[in-house]
């Protein structure tokens, strides 16, 4: 069971990310941290060219949890859209402005966790 919930993670975390490309976000991450972190085993980074868009990608990216029957919960910076967080538990999405990428720089933070390829 756990390696299916891995695998399903994952899936959805690269999913994720396609969103975010397929709504023209920037510098793209995914991150393991699959026994690094306690609280979660992917991040996904984006960087969002506006508030409008921002929102519009963590709109989407919920609508294709709920298509794979996962639950949000957490949401955190929506109204604000700066720096949103997205909380699926095994997958946390950061959706941030340039300015609040460049200052919380969580590759930097979570630097020794592998990067998955995105293919695009």
């Amino acid at each position: 069971m756990v390696k299916k919930q891995t695998r399903e993670a994952k899936a959805f975390a690269l999913a994720a990310a396609e969103v975010a490309a397929g709504r023209r976000c920037k510098d793209i991450v995914v991150l393991d941290l699959k026994g690094k972190s306690p609280a979660t085993d992917y991040f996904v980074i984006a960087t969002g060219t506006s508030d409008r868009q921002m929102r519009a990608v963590a709109d989407e990216i919920c609508e294709e949890a709920r298509e794979r029957g996962l639950q949000r919960f957490g949401r955190a910076g929506y109204e604000q859209a700066r720096w949103i967080l997205l909380d699926f538990i095994d997958v946390v999405i950061h959706i941030f402005d340039r300015e609040y990428r460049d200052y919380y720089d969580l590759e930097l933070l979570w630097g020794d966790a592998e990067r998955l390829n995105i293919d695009r």
